[in-house]
């Protein structure tokens, strides 16, 4: 997973080992809730089958995988792979406490690990794709972990011009402090929004039959129901543009959060802070 509101140089996979993987675990069930519709779009997609053998890359606290590992039954078997060894702590506690046998749960790096289960007949992602430093030899080894004739599905977002809620609070934050300037391509939340790259990638490493579904809707900030306080302090304390932000002192951190305030302020109902989003919900074959 992997949240949206990254350095705008790049979120490498190896930062998700150390502070952004405890900053996301902190906040995990924010995160989830957030991104909750999108996993379910992806989910729906996939549409899997009993007996199904699935490895779930970038599986954060493990929903996904949990998810995953019902619809498979105990013919099939779900393996959550992610880089934060808190993430995997916490996910191997939540799937021991729904009683999953059909289960399992590793640390490592997608990039370059090859379980030991492998090939798999599928493999999933929900936002765990998009931070590869080499990203062309990474999706090589995903395709190395999938069965021929196997399936991928990912979800990635889209441009950052393509979802507001970010645009927006990167825009307010500008206003108060430099940036980094964005770099084409690089590690982090969209880095995989260009669907000439995505297709490059992807048949590089050996897939074919690709195939882009838009998901569009509401991202709600913070979660579902949170209000524009909540939601302000969530994107300056769970995200790792808050670490940017509190390096400008204290002063510019409080001119931030008001005015970030203010802003979701704009786009809140009784259900929360909403800002549109867009995501590319990602198939392709082995």
């Amino acid at each position: 997973m992997n949240d949206a509101g990254e350095n705008r140089e790049g979120l490498a996979a190896h930062d998700w080992a150390g502070q952004a993987g405890m900053r996301w675990l902190a906040q995990l069930d924010r995160f989830e809730s957030m991104i909750e519709p999108i996993g379910r779009a992806l989910l729906a997609q996939a549409a899997y089958n009993a007996g199904e053998t699935v490895v779930d890359v970038g599986c954060g606290g493990g929903w996904t995988t949990r998810q995953i590992a019902t619809a498979v039954g105990n013919t099939g078997f779900a393996l959550g792979l992610d880089i934060s060894p808190d993430l995997v702590g916490m996910a191997r506690e939540r799937a021991q406490r729904a009683g999953l046998a059909n289960i399992r749960f590793e640390q490592g790096d997608a990039a370059t690990t090859m379980l030991e289960e492998a090939p798999f007949d599928r493999l999933f992602s929900r936002f765990g794709s998009m931070f590869f430093a080499e990203p062309y030899p990474a999706f090589a080894n995903l395709r190395r972990m999938l069965r021929d004739g196997g399936r991928l599905d990912i979800a990635v977002w889209a441009s950052i011009a393509d979802n507001p809620w970010q645009l927006s609070v990167m825009g307010i934050i500008k206003e108060h402090m430099d940036l980094p300037t964005p770099q084409s391509r690089a590690p982090g939340p969209f880095a995989l929004g260009e669907q000439d790259y995505v297709i490059d990638l992807l048949q590089s490493a050996g897939f074919c039959e690709v195939r882009f579904d838009a998901w569009t809707g509401e991202q709600r900030v913070g979660g579902p129901g949170s209000d524009p306080e909540s939601a302000a302090r969530f994107v300056l304390e769970g995200m790792q543009i808050g670490d940017l932000v509190r390096q400008n002192g204290a002063e510019v951190r409080k001119a931030i959060h008001q005015h970030l305030v203010e802003l979701f302020e704009r786009h809140c109902d009784e259900n929360g802070v909403h800002m549109g989003a867009k995501a590319w919900l990602v198939s392709a074959r082995a």
